[in-house]
């Protein structure tokens, strides 16, 4: 069954629009078609969130709200979900919510630009229902910023405001809420549009999304659109084919397994939090700071590595842990390592009309110390200048074997082989031993100068980033080589 409408619920009722281009922002259909123009545009490519809206989803049977840069969130992303924009927050009697209120009391906002996005935020941490301490609030807006404000009246307003269970407009229809969008889920692939000249899809399941993906290869796949999304504000290129993977109940799944983790491609950072918890709390750190909790909550692992970038923050943590890649084109599969995958800048191991169904990441094993370190000009939501990941089995004081990956020190994110020969051997307690390994790294990379960093800067970098892991499987003290705090192994040691 198709359906050739975009469905979802808005101010309680359902929202039902045939007349969706591909490339249609959800910005955009705010500002221009329902002219509630409260939600702003600001940089037009998810870093200042301006634009932060709420879209609400059942998981578990529970309504939850995630925040959501609207200006580089399609709108037929959004089908199936819960709309809610500043706009909608202020009650028929003109009473503010109670977000708005604490912002407002506790001087929050002066030029206001920034605010709605702001309030956006805080809204969807109120209906977190916890008692969020001042660094969870922090980290709920590391996606919002305020040039004018400063952030100390903003976050008082947080902490009085998400101080217990929600208890707004939409917490009172929340049982209503997950009806309607249960009523939603029909599991019909959706597709507006024409074959020849131009088309909004978005299938169902994966068997639906291989046949149309094999029909059209020119198709452009969209996950979280957390980069297709600036093609569109930023390169102001037109996109006539567009397929939404957001739908594909195939690609969503997250598992446990013998070894490690299934994740599908479909599944977002935020999701995947769990399981990369499980496995090193080094990458839960390194997902914090992929953007912030807007980009988080639609940016999926599978799209962020089918997009192929050198500085791809999760590819060198991946390929060190050992990760494995699974494609599907039609009815054929394969999988592949995921280092194998990246052939040159912009080119991938990929033929047309395959896609990236999803990766298998290893538990660490008996004697296996994990590492990575992310450097980038600012701490939050900022893209790396390298970012290195390291994967050594310690036997008997020594690396019996080494994975070391690095992103943004070559045209693609890459393992160093010379590196990893190197450390093969070497004694933890000998620091001297370490300098060959350390200048290995030169001929395993030749960085290129940029905008983010020179070569010079990032060689010397990346062989500071290896003491600085080799230090740390060899138990030495993270005050020593750490600034966002102890692990939590360390922690207990030093209790």
């Amino acid at each position: 069954m198709t359906r050739s409408s975009v469905r979802f619920l808005h101010q309680g009722e359902v929202v039902s629009l045939s007349d969706v281009a591909p490339d249609e922002t959800l910005l955009d259909y705010l500002r221009l078609r329902r002219h509630a123009c409260g939600t702003k545009e600001g940089c037009a490519e998810g870093d200042c969130g301006a634009c932060t809206v709420a879209l609400g989803t059942v998981s578990h049977g529970r309504l939850e709200y995630a925040p959501v840069n609207a200006c580089i969130c399609l709108l037929g992303m959004i089908d199936g979900k819960e709309l809610v924009a500043v706009d909608d927050l202020t009650g028929p009697d003109g009473a503010l919510h109670p977000v708005q209120d604490a912002m407002l009391r506790h001087h929050g906002s002066q030029c206001g630009f920034c605010t709605p996005g702001i309030v956006m935020s805080l809204f969807t941490l109120y209906h977190d229902g916890g008692r969020p301490d001042r660094q969870a609030v922090n980290d709920t807006l590391a996606g919002n910023l305020c040039r004018c404000t400063g952030y100390r009246p903003i976050v008082d307003a947080a902490l009085e405001a998400c101080a217990g269970a929600p208890r707004d407009t939409f917490a009172a229809r929340g049982a209503a809420t997950v009806e309607r969008l249960a009523s939603l889920d029909d599991g019909e692939d959706l597709f507006i549009g024409d074959e020849a000249a131009g088309f909004l899809a978005a299938p169902a399941t994966v068997e639906s999304l291989a046949r149309l993906y094999a029909r059209h290869p020119e198709a452009t796949l969209v996950a979280g659109a957390t980069d297709v999304g600036l093609w569109i504000t930023k390169q102001l290129r037109t996109l006539p084919k567009i397929i939404l993977l957001g739908r594909v109940a195939g690609l969503a799944g997250l598992r446990e397994t013998e070894r490690g983790f299934h994740i599908g491609a479909g599944v977002t950072y935020a999701e995947a939090e769990g399981a990369m918890a499980a496995i090193d709390p080094d990458l839960v750190e390194l997902f914090r700071r992929i953007g912030g909790r807007q980009i988080r909550a639609v940016g999926t692992i599978g799209g962020n590595i089918a997009n192929g970038s050198p500085i791809g923050d999760t590819m060198p943590a991946l390929i060190a842990l050992g990760t494995t890649l699974h494609l599907r084109r039609g009815g054929a599969t394969r999988s592949l390592p995921l280092e194998d995958f990246f052939i040159d800048y912009g080119r991938q191991d990929r033929a047309p009309g395959e896609f990236v169904t999803g990766i298998d990441v290893p538990r660490l094993g008996a004697g296996e110390v994990f590492r990575c370190y992310k450097i980038s000009k600012r701490f939050d939501q900022d893209i790396s200048a390298l970012l290195g990941a390291f994967r050594f089995t310690v036997e008997r004081g020594r690396i019996a074997r080494a994975r070391v990956a690095f992103g943004g020190m070559a045209a693609t994110p890459k393992r160093a082989a010379a590196t990893e020969a190197a450390l093969q051997g070497l004694p933890l307690g000998d620091l001297q031993s370490w300098d060959g390994a350390c200048a290995a790294l030169a001929s395993d990379f030749q960085p290129i100068d940029d905008m983010r960093a020179s070569a010079r800067y990032r060689l010397e970098t990346a062989q500071a980033l290896l003491r600085k892991a080799l230090h740390e499987a060899g138990g030495e003290t993270s005050a020593a080589t750490r600034i966002v705090g102890q692990r939590p192994e360390e922690a207990e040691r030093a209790a």
